[in-house]
């Protein structure tokens, strides 16, 4: 058995450096890796590229390093709560690649299945299909144009589970499993952080949702605020 534990954060982003591309988990500040962004910011590490479903919002997660200029160019396939995103955008700052939400999840897997291209019917003929192969195909009986996308290989994944063991397998919660798993197996070096870390054998095998083929460092994270969005409640009757 191999032990993929390190310390902490610190340790485990040792060897993500300038200009490196990143994909980071979570949807929404659900299930994002709140530690090893904060590591990443007293890092100091700059021009990075970052693959993640959104930005975060202004004062928390991506948002942070947004706002330390740590970011080169953002990949997401939403933005829309965090003004400084938004300023650095409309400036010219801030590169930036949207993504339609299905197209972006379809490229991380594939990146993790070994696959280099997908074809997609989303984004033919719009602005994001410029540049772009188009091809043919047959589908279900029905002819039309499907765009090629290229497989997304960051150097770094960063991903945030519930429950970890030593080994690396790993097991999300609720929505924190929407991108954390496709995000886990495309990196190059992955990266998990983790609620509780048990030692193997203490997970349900049937439950795991990304084996620890795919992880490389894993450590127990500390002081999770899990923010929420936007808090709607009821009001009372």
């Amino acid at each position: 058995m191999i032990n993929k534990t390190v310390a902490n954060a610190e340790e485990a982003i040792a060897n993500i450096e300038d200009g490196m591309t990143i994909s980071v988990g979570g949807f929404g500040l659900c299930g994002i890796p709140e530690n090893l962004i904060q590591a990443l910011i007293h890092k100091g590490v700059k021009e990075l590229t970052c693959i993640s479903n959104n930005a975060g919002v202004d004062d928390f997660g991506l948002g942070l390093l947004l706002q330390n200029k740590q970011i080169k160019k953002m990949i997401s396939s939403y933005v829309g709560e965090n003004a400084e995103f938004e300023r650095q955008m409309l400036s010219g700052e801030l590169e930036v690649e949207l993504i339609p939400q299905g197209t972006l999840a379809t490229r991380l897997m594939a990146g993790g299945y070994g696959m280099p291209v997908i074809f997609t019917p989303a984004g033919v003929g719009t602005e994001i299909a410029e540049g772009k192969e188009i091809r043919k195909f047959t589908f279900h009986g029905v002819e039309k144009d499907y765009l090629m996308e290229q497989a997304f290989e960051p150097d770094f994944a960063l991903v945030k589970a519930w429950k970890g063991d030593t080994m690396g397998n790993l097991v999300f919660r609720g929505t924190a499993n929407n991108f954390n798993h496709s995000m886990a197996m495309c990196g190059k070096i992955t990266i998990a952080e983790v609620e509780e870390l048990v030692e193997p054998g203490e997970l349900d095998p049937n439950y795991i949702h990304t084996p620890g083929v795919f992880v490389h460092a894993i450590f127990q994270g500390e002081h999770y605020e899990k923010r929420i969005e936007q808090r709607t409640v009821r009001t009372a009757e």
